[in-house]
């Protein structure tokens, strides 16, 4: 037996001489929700066809619960594979109601008139929409019509959930409402899922681990606070949340960046030659001017060249003094600086995270 429910084990899909997907391996837990998450062309949804049987893959193997599902020799096809799969499109029978899109699983299974009845009121209940039993997908919100798709792939319990970009077609509002929804369904079902994004807020709300991908490869994998705040890769920082990437090196006991530098040893590096580091816009403080006793924290002086109102927060762009550098700093919203203003920058160096650097310098 294994202690993984699902399993990718050097996972590669090319095109010819061009590959996809390349040495993907991954271990989902029993009930794990698991995002991957990265820009077009990444990867991420070649990763789910595979996953799902649409695709052979050119190199490694699938499995669920030790058994191979897929390999470059045999693939068992979708419709044996214990799986759902959720589309863009939701893929709901518009000449079917509400009722009869999430029994179709059920009855094709064979399942008793009464036991198909009880699981769909029971799964239209968890969702919401019992009520809209007996209408039509077409009279129904975009909102409604996710629910149903969630009902129609949950109610067959399945061994492995896979969503493909679900709420892809929604509004803002509505995406913030069903990305807590989707969470909401999983906590109840404890389905093991998958879940394809290009939407970082929808892979943090969503996931107890996220799958960073970026030219067909693994990034990073790790839990959404871990991710956010120890990034790996310096595409990871820039990809996961707004970031400044900054760029030192070591020149004698201090770490010298464009405009300002810092004691060697208050930055996170070690004997390492130079260093990049993520600092996050909101981890950084205004000030106008410098205590006297500055700390171990880093002081940097500069001017403020451009500003924009968020509602939520203002977002400065700085240039620190005698450099081409520019800063973002996010504050609160009452906190209120002029374009041209000279400010004094406050960063802590245990809230920025060390990254390999454009050169490959270790952090």
């Amino acid at each position: 037996m294994t202690d993984s429910k699902l399993k990718l084990v050097g996972l590669g899909k090319s095109y010819g001489r061009i590959p996809a997907v390349e040495d993907v391996s991954l271990s989902l837990r029993s009930g794990e929700f698991v995002s991957l998450l990265g820009p077009s062309g990444c990867g991420k949804t070649t990763t789910l066809r595979m996953l799902a049987g649409f695709m052979k893959p050119t190199s490694g193997r699938i499995e669920v619960n030790g058994v191979i599902i897929s390999s470059p020799t045999s693939v068992v096809p979708p419709e044996r594979r214990g799986m759902s799969m959720i589309f863009q499109s939701y893929a709901i029978w518009p000449n079917m109601t509400v009722g009869q899109n999430v029994a179709f699983g059920l009855k094709l299974r064979k399942i008793s008139s009464a036991d198909v009845t009880e699981r769909v009121n029971r799964i239209l209940d968890t969702v919401q929409l019992r009520h809209l039993k007996d209408r039509y997908p077409a009279e129904l919100s975009g909102g409604q019509q996710q629910r149903v798709a969630l009902a129609r792939a949950i109610v067959i319990e399945p061994e492995v959930l896979l969503l493909d970009e679900p709420l892809s077609n929604l509004d803002a509002n509505l995406r913030e409402e069903m990305r807590s929804e989707i969470r909401r369904l999983h906590d109840a079902f404890k389905i093991t899922t998958v879940y394809v994004t290009h939407d970082q807020s929808e892979a943090m709300v969503t996931s107890d681990r996220i799958v960073v991908m970026n030219r067909g490869r693994i990034e990073q994998v790790d839990d959404p606070v871990s991710l956010y705040r120890r990034p790996k890769t310096r595409f990871v920082a820039g990809f996961i949340g707004r970031t400044n990437l900054l760029d030192g090196k070591r020149d004698g006991n201090r770490i010298v960046f464009p405009g300002f530098d810092v004691p060697a040893g208050s930055a996170p590096i070690g004997d390492a030659p130079g260093a990049s580091f993520s600092v996050r816009p909101q981890t950084i403080l205004l000030h106008a001017a410098p205590p006297a006793d500055r700390g171990r924290t880093w002081w940097v002086a500069g001017t403020i060249e451009e500003r924009a109102y968020l509602g939520e927060y203002w977002e400065y762009v700085i240039r620190p003094a005698g450099s081409d550098l520019r800063v973002r700093v996010s504050t609160p919203p009452n906190q209120m600086h002029a374009v041209a203003e000279d400010v004094w920058m406050e960063i802590d160096p245990g809230r920025i995270a060390p990254i390999p650097g454009p050169e490959g310098d270790a952090g």
